[in-house]
């Protein structure tokens, strides 16, 4: 590093005048009166002795306060990365993490905007999304000519994969947040994951078809599946409401938006004959007991209890990411089967074939609160390398994962309790964050196919060739959102009741009629031809 105690005191005195060394906390000020004028930046950029290449990036410490949310409690345990540490010690950038649970972030990060206490950096797609922005541009910065000028390694990523600047992308043609490309993704989302010690037990094959699927959980409830004398503590399916039991009657919605493109045009899948079979099938199984009672108002705690139950196991059959997802100390007794066939005769399966989740927008934005936008960008561009991005999604070299001698890695074993899945969350930033690992790089990595993500990978090839590309995730202009804001209200809440009470109940195939009526009532045409629009935008980007 190139600091000089000597003149440190001087250039502190200098930047703390400047409201520099405390990045923007305590800053109240609005987003663009917080936003640095050209003349400023350069003073700064002087005081503080900023380099446009190499590393250090700046010769004087800077702190950037920087905000990402986490699932549950997981906590900030990823800040012990050796990656990340080393790039505050090679940077000079001090990263002062504030990490927020997302229990309760929707409430505090409206109270976030409305106090205007912004952070300089946020991280990852879920801590500031799409509508987020748009709905509050003032306080983002756009970023093209930072990228321009200060981000070689991303404009490199952009030249390989021009995806990847489609999805940072806005309507208005700017950029106002990074995006990633991830590693070693699969192809398919969830999967069908059944009790293979169950069907062994009970003489049965792997189910091929819906048939099949519901003469399998009719066996499981009625004949003691898991073998321990009690005939009714079996739950052939558990799980809340997910759009893969849908999957069959050829509806893919692997990015959760209720959108899929049908005959060239953006449907509403609830809207669509396939969806009122599909939810005819699971009124089906739930009148017959085949589904939990409880799905609808149980909370996870619920749900995890019953899929690790002490003693024995009591789920048949769910729709997860890896058999080991949730069922714990029972993960061993299931497998992942190839998806069933549908109504049409045919195989689907919900996923990318880009990769699920591979490339993302919004994984890091950079706020108008922040006094050194170059310095943000710089730091922001050492991520877009491969080496770095592995460790920002994995761990450490050196922790997590092994960097061999011919340019290969692999990733080290879980320490014992714990499983791979969640040791890298623990290690690491995972999904979130800024980051691009090259389609060519693939290659150099040696995954254990037995454990975490190479087990993904392994059991992806079950599924993958059944896939087909979903509804992306686009952006919306700022009217776009308004008016959707105020169609969707009613349109969701109405087609949610309506499935809470089909599936239930029964009924949906008398009432699809008057349902479809409700709904053009509501604006449907009007609802669909906004995301039509959008999506025709950004397929021209």
């Amino acid at each position: 590093m190139n600091n000089t105690k000597k003149t440190a005191g001087i250039v502190i005195a200098s930047l703390t005048a400047l409201g520099i060394l405390g990045g923007c906390s305590g800053n109240k000020t609005g987003g663009t009166a917080a936003a640095t004028s050209s003349a400023q930046s350069a003073t700064v950029a002087n005081a503080i002795g900023f380099h446009e290449t190499g590393l250090p990036i700046v010769d004087t410490p800077v702190q950037l306060r920087a905000i990402t949310m986490r699932w549950g409690s997981m906590g900030n345990t990823f800040e012990a990365n050796a990656f990340l540490q080393q790039l505050e010690r090679d940077s000079n950038v001090d990263i002062v993490w504030e990490v927020k649970s997302s229990s309760d972030w929707n409430e505090q990060k409206s109270l976030l905007f409305a106090s205007r206490d912004m952070p300089d950096i946020a991280i990852g797609n879920q801590t500031f999304n799409t509508t987020d922005i748009s709905n509050n541009r003032d306080y983002f910065i756009p970023l093209d000519d930072l990228i321009d000028k200060y981000m070689p390694n991303l404009k490199a990523a952009f030249a390989e994969t021009p995806e990847l600047r489609r999805a940072a992308t806005a309507p208005d043609g700017k950029i106002y947040s990074l995006p990633a490309r991830l590693p070693a993704r699969p192809i398919t989302r969830n999967m069908t994951i059944i009790n293979k010690t169950w069907l062994d037990r009970l003489g049965l094959a792997e189910p091929q078809t819906l048939d099949d699927l519901y003469n399998v959980l009719k066996a499981f409830k009625e004949q003691d599946a898991n073998g321990n004398g009690n005939l009714n503590d079996e739950i052939p399916y558990t799980d809340g409401y997910k759009v893969d039991f849908l999957t069959p009657f050829g509806i893919l919605d692997c990015n959760e938006l209720n959108l899929m493109v049908k005959d060239g045009k953006v449907v509403d899948i609830r809207a669509i004959p396939e969806y009122r079979d599909g939810i005819a099938y699971m009124a089906r199984l739930y009148a017959d007991g085949l589904l939990d009672p409880e799905m609808f108002t149980q909370d996870d705690t619920m749900r995890n209890g019953k899929y690790q139950n002490p003693g024995a196991s009591r789920v048949g059959m769910s729709y997860q990411w890896t058999p080991d997802a949730v069922f714990g100390g029972w993960s061993s007794e299931y497998i992942a089967i190839a998806p069933l066939i549908g109504p049409d005769g045919k195989r689907y399966a919900q996923g990318d074939p880009n990769g699920v989740w591979a490339i993302s927008g919004n994984e890091m934005s950079i706020t108008t609160f922040c006094k050194t936008p170059e310095v943000a960008a710089r730091w922001a561009d050492q991520f877009y390398t491969n080496e770095a991005t592995i460790q920002n999604f994995w761990g450490a070299v050196g922790t997590v994962i092994k960097a061999n001698s011919d340019g290969t890695y692999e990733l080290n074993a879980p320490p014992a309790g714990t499983s791979a899945d969640a040791w890298y969350w623990e290690q690491s930033l995972r999904d979130f964050g800024p980051g691009y690992a090259s389609p060519a790089f693939e290659s150099k990595l040696k995954l254990n196919p037995e454990s975490g993500d190479g087990f993904k990978l392994e059991i992806d090839k079950l599924t993958k060739e059944y896939v087909t590309t979903p509804f992306p995730r686009i952006s919306y202009t700022v009217e776009e959102l308004d008016e959707l804001a105020i169609l969707s209200s009613d349109i969701t809440s109405y087609m949610d009741r309506s499935r809470s009470k089909w599936i239930t109940e029964g009924g949906i195939t008398a009432e699809w009629d008057a349902y479809m009526t409700q709904l053009n009532r509501m604006g449907l045409d009007r609802y669909l031809a906004i995301h039509e629009g959008a999506y025709r935008r950004y397929m021209g980007n």
